[in-house]
């Protein structure tokens, strides 16, 4: 298994407003046009974004427009929207149980943010940022967290990348049933699974360009909807063999720091990047590596930087 050497950063932004987050995402903001859709690199795409974030996410636009006015590129400001966004797969495998969020993130890591932010765009809000503003994971201060993994299947379709629904949920809903009532309105690019916890209740459910929200039979998740999946997509991804091994071991760090739930191809773009544990009752949530972990919570953010190293030692990926 192959090691790398990633820094991860913890930064406050409050409203955004005040250029510590645009200090932080402008360099990456400069790639902006890579990360849109062709058409989303036309002003009519601009125009249809933004009128689609206008419709499904009302409550954001004056923070949308906050951010975007303090980057350069009109481009970067569709991109935020996150309604023109070139599909994108990773790994993945995510479980919610007694109140807990549990998810390894498994992605190429040089593509990764690494940035935990505490915002207070609507509401209090910590979670792995992602394309600017958006969030692989995280939890409100109303005690909700949410976490999503790719569905598996190579489909694409009008609607919104799953990072910037994750943000819109958290900052306008306070249970798992709040959450739902908004996720059944909103228009899914690809397909994503998505774990949602509250101290009373734990979903996951699949969404999609192509299907009705659809809930699972448990709180698991890994890299799949539809059954069965094809051999050479389970030879690679593992998605089956996770999936059972997360049901089987439940909520249990340690089980997530070792293989099969621990992924190491890297260079496929399938290594696992960070764990994260959210207790959202309790407001704290804590990343995890092999080496070392680091809390965080609303009444105790650390921000700072923290570097780690990514992959187990040679020998140790027995799966």
């Amino acid at each position: 298994m192959t090691q790398y050497i990633k820094t991860f950063h913890a930064i406050e932004i409050g409203d955004g407003g005040d250029g510590r987050w645009a200090e932080r995402v402008r360099p990456a903001m400069a790639g902006a046009p890579d990360w849109l859709t062709e058409q989303g690199r036309t002003p009519e795409g601009a125009a249809r974004a933004r009128r689609l974030f206008e419709e499904h996410m009302p409550e954001l636009v004056p923070a949308l427009d906050r951010l975007a006015g303090q980057l350069p590129s009109p481009q970067a400001r569709t991109l935020l929207t996150m309604a023109e966004v070139r599909p994108f797969f990773s790994g993945c495998t995510q479980i919610g149980r007694e109140g807990t969020l549990l998810r390894n993130y498994d992605f190429a890591p040089e593509h990764c943010e690494g940035t935990i932010v505490s915002s207070r765009f609507l509401r209090p809000v910590i979670g792995m940022q992602e394309a600017g503003w958006g969030l692989l994971d995280g939890m409100n201060d109303a005690g909700l967290a949410v976490s999503l993994t790719f569905g598996g299947r190579y489909v694409h379709g009008p609607g919104f990348a799953l990072p910037i629904v994750l943000r819109y949920l958290l900052e306008t809903c306070r249970t798992v049933d709040d959450a739902l009532d908004s996720l059944c309105t909103i228009p899914i690019a690809i397909p994503q699974n998505v774990t949602l916890v509250d101290p009373d209740r734990t979903v996951t459910v699949h969404v999609g360009p192509d299907i009705p929200l659809t809930k699972t039979p448990d709180s698991c998740a890994a890299n799949h909807q539809h059954l069965p999946v094809p051999d050479e997509q389970e030879r690679v991804t593992r998605t089956q063999a996770r999936l059972a091994a997360v049901r089987a071991t439940g909520i249990d760090v340690a089980a997530m720091l070792r293989p099969p739930l621990y992924q190491g191809a890297y260079d496929e773009w399938l290594g696992t990047v960070y764990t994260a544990e959210y207790r959202p009752e309790q407001g704290r949530v804590t990343y995890h590596w092999p080496e070392a972990s680091w809390e965080h919570s609303f009444d105790g953010f650390s921000p700072g930087t923290l570097t780690v190293t990514l992959g187990l030692p040679d020998g140790s990926d027995n799966s």
